[in-house]
């Protein structure tokens, strides 16, 4: 089974954040994303995964030089989540190819997704929830997906609105649609799929968590809750639990005086100056904090 992370996006709304790391690569609890999504869908038994890049690629690459059956797609101009994966289709054989966003936090089964698609012999399953943050995609009774972007395309009376958690699974044919070397939005791809008369079902995923990276409020709250424990935890991140609600002081350099308040997570190499105080806050890699700083539901950037 192939899989395939989109990881090229520019993360606009993370910056300046996003200016010195690519998204994918942001730290959770001082684990790159990346590579906890990779770890997931390989526990989940995906054999090879490719990995597309754009905006800062070459720190993509150094972080999947050591991955194994990791197949990285670097991209000269952005393509889009369509025009992503239709570059990507000699990489695919005729089996579908499970998707995930590579900005996601989630507890979704991506076995039993796979499982689900391949029984249902629709052409494209998009797994979807009730978010109502996010809810644009119609969905009739059968669960098959009617129209995106829109609150009155769908048809039946049991007609849902519901949100894309940015997991699909997709029979690869189905992106010959999308145009070779062209930016492409993967929904336009879906629509036009639709009009052809082909079939999109709804995965309806519940009783799980989901959270996606989007803004440094997010970012911070994923922190937040994961030291809390109010949310699932990944089991490579388990043994962080035993520091919480300050991680990563071990690793640092720490001067005297300096406060740690309700929650922290300190990169490795970060060195912390005296008489700071950090009070809900990520400090990556590297990061400086000046004498005397009073640093409070914040990012800290490393070097």
């Amino acid at each position: 089974m192939k899989a395939m992370i989109l990881a090229a996006g520019l993360g606009t709304r993370l910056l300046p954040f996003t200016l010195r790391r690519p998204k994918p690569l942001f730290p959770i609890l001082n684990k790159p994303l990346l590579h906890l999504t990779i770890s997931q869908i390989r526990n989940s038994g995906f054999s090879e995964i490719v990995v597309n890049s754009h905006h800062l690629r070459q720190q993509i690459g150094e972080a999947l030089q050591y991955e194994t059956n990791c197949i990285l797609q670097e991209e000269e101009k952005i393509l889009g989540t369509g025009g992503g994966l239709r570059m990507a289709l000699p990489h695919f054989n005729h089996e579908p190819v499970l998707i995930a966003n590579g900005d996601i936090y989630h507890t979704v089964d991506y076995q039993e997704v796979y499982r689900n698609h391949c029984e249902s012999k629709a052409d494209v399953t998009l797994v979807l929830h009730d978010y109502p943050r996010f809810n644009d995609v119609a969905v009739d009774e059968r669960l098959m997906i009617t129209g995106f972007n829109s609150f009155n395309e769908g048809q039946g009376t049991l007609k849902r609105i519901l949100a894309f958690t940015g997991i699909h699974v997709i029979n690869p044919e189905v992106l010959r649609i999308i145009p070779a070397d062209t930016p492409y939005c993967i929904i336009e791809c879906y629509k036009k799929l639709l009009k052809q008369g082909g079939s999109i079902r709804a995965y309806l995923a519940t009783d799980h968590f989901w959270t996606d990276m989007g803004t440094p409020e997010d970012y911070l709250q994923i922190h937040a809750d994961l030291l809390g424990q109010k949310i699932p935890i990944y089991e490579e991140l388990g043994e962080v639990l035993a520091e919480a609600p300050f991680v990563g002081t071990q690793n640092t350099s720490i001067a005297k005086d300096v406060k740690l308040l309700d929650w922290a997570c300190i990169g490795k190499g970060a060195i912390i100056g005296a008489g700071a105080t950090l009070q809900r806050a990520v400090v990556w890699d590297g990061a400086i904090v000046s004498a005397g700083s009073i640093i409070k539901d914040a990012i800290v950037m490393g070097s």
